[in-house]
Parts: C-alpha cells; structure tokens; sequence
C-alpha cells in the first residue's frame, strides 16, 4: 500500500512491522489500503448500501483450528488460472502477459501508491482535481494497498467521489478490524473490513467499472502470491465485465487481499485451476512487492529500452516521505515500527526514481503528487478520523490548485534541524 501502521492492545512486532509497510487503507471504492500495525487496512467506512450476491463474513473465532491447504507445485501455480475467468490476472513479472492487457487506446496513467491512512491524501487530491475541472478519464489506472482500495471508485468516475471522501475521514479503527480476535494466521481479525467491502462494492460500480473496461480502460489491481513470492496483476475491469456472484467475490477478495498486511491482518486465499486440479492460494498486500505499479520491473530498469505506451504518467504518492526523529525504545516491537518506518520511504523514493526516469526515456511528461513536508497533523491512533480528514483536505486544496503535481520526483530531505522536532509522530511524518 505502503507503509506505516501502529500496535494494539499489546502490539507485538509482527502488527507493528505491519503497521509500517502497510499504511492504513481504506475500503472498496474509498479508502486506503495498509495501516498502523494492527490497525493495517483499509478503512472502512459505516454504512453503505448492500453489495449483490455478497454476504457479509461472519466474525470467525479466534480459536478456530485452520484446515490443511491442498498441496500444489510451482509448475503448477505458474500456470494456474480463476475458473471461468482466464483473462483475470498475469504475474507482474511477465512482460507479454502485461502488454497484453494494455489498452489499445493512448492517454494518461494514474499510478496510485500504498499508503494506508495516508490514503487520505490521494482521495483529497483525485477529489480536488474533480473540483477544479483537472480531472482526466484516465486509460490506465494502477492501484496497490491503499492505492487499490481507492482505485475502483477513481477509475469509475467521479461521481464516487463523496464515496472516497467519507471513507478517508468518517471511519475508525472499529470498521477496519476486531483486536484481540487472532485468527492462527494474524494477530487480528479483519471480518469488518471484509464486511465493509462487502457493501461498498455495490452492483452499480461493478457495472461502471465493466463499461469502463468495455470502452477499452484499465484498472490493474496488485496483490502478493506469498506461495510463489510473486506480484500478481488482477484486471480489475474484465472480472467485472465477467459479472454474476463468483466476480463480484472475487473482485471483493483481491481489494482485501491487497490491503491485508501479512502477520497483522489475515491472509486471503483465493480459488484457481491448473491442468483439471483446483487449489487455493495464498495472497497478502501487493506492497511486498512495490509500493505502486507501473510495469514489470525488467521494463522499468535503468538499462531496459522500453517505451512506456501512455502520453503522461502520474503518480500520487500516499506515503510521508520525510524522516522523523525519534528516541527508540529497547523493545523489539518499537525497533521494528522505526526500521521500517525508515525503509518504506526509501523504498518509494527509489520507486520514483526508476518511473521518473522510464517516463522520461519514453518521452512523455512525468508528474508527482506527495504529501507536503510541512503537513504535521498529530493523529490520536490508528484511523483518527480528525487527522485523516486533516489530510483530506490537504489533499484536495492542491488537486485544486494550479500545482497539484510537480514535473519531477521531491527533492530529498536535507540535515535535519538544530533543534528536534518534538511533535508527535504521525502517519504521513512516520
């Protein structure tokens, strides 16, 4: 998603590591996608109308005894398909399966980054940008984490833009997950956010997203294949298209699968088939790998020659990028949430970078849009709705202005001040 996250009720290392590379996301068509430790996922926001076909998962119990998986091959899983479905997904490694789902059409991408709470920044800005008439009918649309979670209700339209923006400042943690409830395979229990998707992916964005993908767009959606150690690409768009209950489940799972940050939320195991075998496997955030998507990682190399097939490409960044100074506790759980606080931003820097840089070996205009240094909102805990929609509003006064991106990536933070910066630690500061 992709990047911070916080501990609950006792926090343990495994929910703060979470915590930090998933920032706080949000739900099916509004929200952001990792979170603060346990709190890591996509909010959800209360209310909704009911989804078609979907039931709401029950809350499991936290003692529940796990069946065994069905064993399966790597040759098998490369080759593995959604029953029904076969045009749903390609590994985000593979470059012919990947120019094969590009549209035939040409126009602006939008790269939408992980980030979790911090989600609130990104569904500010597309909402901002709606505001000031900016707002283009983008070909391509990519989402991971929190990115993900958003990205349905930005690809269909902006009539989904009050979606966003309610659920970027009107959830709490309570919407996104049950402490104190481990599943065996994570400290918390996510059955709220399932639920919460569950609703928001309603009949009508299904229908808007399948036109959308009828008219020759794109929404890519990115998840982690834990068993294959692989990205997997989900084309959003044809599994709409596909229609009936086995879609809109499936579209609902790879949104939470791509939120669910491994050890902290539950892992989401999703149904394929390979030569007549049927197997389930196991898919965690998509931020593991990458903070965002543009192309497979060997298109993107500095020493690749490929031309990216879009005539500008933006990205929005739902990270802080800057450092924050913080006396670390001698206890592991705290280590971690600062190790990691420290090598997402890294992460995402380099990130820009290498799309800078394919962008401008492509020859198209690249524009940035990231959460400003000087934001320094104090949260009260993981999906403050206070500090969220604090940042929301950050978000859409620049989607509103007459820079809403810059042309190249943030300059890198310089030495830090003489004196300490002594205000709480926030999300986008983490």
């Amino acid at each position: 998603m992709s990047l911070q996250m916080r501990s609950i009720v006792g926090a343990t290392a495994a929910l703060l590591l979470a915590s930090l590379l998933l920032p706080a996301g949000l739900p099916c068509g509004a929200g952001t996608a990792q979170a603060q430790a346990v709190n890591s996922q996509p909010r959800a926001k209360r209310g909704g109308a009911p989804a078609a076909n979907v039931q709401p998962a029950p809350a499991p119990s936290a003692s529940k005894e796990l069946p065994p998986r069905v064993p399966f091959t790597a040759a098998e899983d490369a080759v593995a398909v959604i029953p029904g479905i076969p045009n749903a997904r390609f590994w985000a490694d593979s470059e012919t399966d990947y120019a094969n789902a590009l549209p035939t059409q040409s126009g602006p991408w939008l790269i939408l980054s992980s980030g979790g709470a911090d989600g609130a920044f990104g569904a500010g800005l597309m909402t901002g940008l709606t505001a000031a008439g900016k707002r283009a009918d983008y070909p391509v649309v990519t989402g991971v984490s929190t990115g993900a979670l958003m990205a349905p209700f930005i690809f269909a339209g902006s009539r989904y833009d009050d979606a966003l923006r309610k659920a970027y400042t009107q959830v709490s943690a309570a919407d996104i997950f049950e402490a104190g409830s481990s599943t065996g395979e994570s400290f918390v229990n996510s059955w709220p956010l399932r639920d919460f998707i569950a609703k928001q992916i309603t009949p009508e964005l299904m229908a808007d997203v399948a036109a959308a993908y009828r008219a020759g767009r794109r929404l890519f959606v990115v998840t982690t294949n834990l068993d294959a150690e692989r990205s997997m690409v989900w084309n959003m768009g044809a599994i709409a298209a596909h229609g009936g209950e086995q879609a809109t489940k499936l579209f609902c799972n790879v949104l939470l699968a791509s939120a669910s940050v491994p050890g902290g939320f539950p892992p989401v195991l999703i149904d394929v088939e390979a030569g007549g075998k049927h197997f389930a496997e196991m898919h965690v955030d998509g931020g593991l790998g990458g903070q965002f998507f543009v192309a497979p990682a060997s298109l993107m190399a500095a020493t690749s020659q490929y031309r990216l097939p879009a005539t500008k490409l933006y990205v929005v960044v739902n990270t802080g990028l800057q450092p924050n100074f913080k006396v670390v506790d001698r206890f592991a759980p705290t280590i971690l949430t600062q190790s990691i606080g420290m090598a997402v931003p890294v992460d995402t820097r380099l990130m820009i970078d290498r799309a800078y840089l394919a962008a401008k070996r492509s020859g198209i205009a690249f524009n940035i849009a990231t959460i400003p240094p000087s934001f320094n909102v104090p949260s009260a805990g993981a999906f403050d709705p206070k500090y969220m929609g604090a940042l929301f509003k950050t978000g859409f006064a620049q989607g509103r202005s007459d820079n809403a991106f810059d042309d190249k990536p943030p300059p890198y933070p310089g030495a830090p001040a003489s004196q300490p910066n002594r205000m709480e630690r926030t999300g986008a500061n983490r």
